[in-house]
């Protein structure tokens, strides 16, 4: 099975995160059943690090002055103008912060060797959001726009 540390994650979203803010209850067993399922274990250890790099970043306090972000050369590789675009378009509809800005662009820099369309960029925007404290409304708005309920405009 060719899966990548995203199909993990995206695997891992809909079965246990989705309800669940908190790290999972028995990581093993979780292990376990992901390795049944055919994800490499590489793979699978490279998420769950993934993830418990996403719960370190929980303590980054959002500023009160409006930010300016310049991507540097790496970012643009990794995250093209329309994923750029996505980025600048939540924090301009207070869907980011400035700080949850930041952990969307380390977690996607974080999977190395993969490829970030939008629609991943989407996703991985909506497992930060269900990381952090107090961002109920802007998970749920997040969600909207990942299930495709809601247009997004990007201009």
């Amino acid at each position: 099975m060719k899966e990548n540390i995203f199909d993990v994650l995206m695997y891992l979203f809909e079965n246990y995160m989705e309800d669940e803010v908190e790290m999972f209850p028995d990581s093993d067993v979780i292990r376990t059943e992901l390795l049944e399922a055919g994800f490499e274990s590489c793979e699978v250890n490279k998420a769950f690090d993934w993830l418990e790099s996403l719960g370190l970043q929980r303590t980054i306090k959002p500023t009160a002055a409006p930010t300016f972000r310049i991507f540097c050369t790496q970012e643009k590789t990794k995250l093209d103008l329309e994923c750029r675009n996505l980025i600048m378009f939540l924090e301009q509809n207070n869907i980011l912060n400035s700080s949850n800005r930041e952990i969307v662009i380390d977690r996607a820099m974080a999977l190395e060797n993969e490829e970030i369309s939008m629609e991943k960029l989407k996703w991985i925007v909506l497992m930060v959001l269900l990381s952090q404290p107090d961002e109920e409304l802007a998970f749920s708005r997040m969600e909207d726009i990942v299930y495709d309920l809601v247009p997004t405009y990007l201009h």
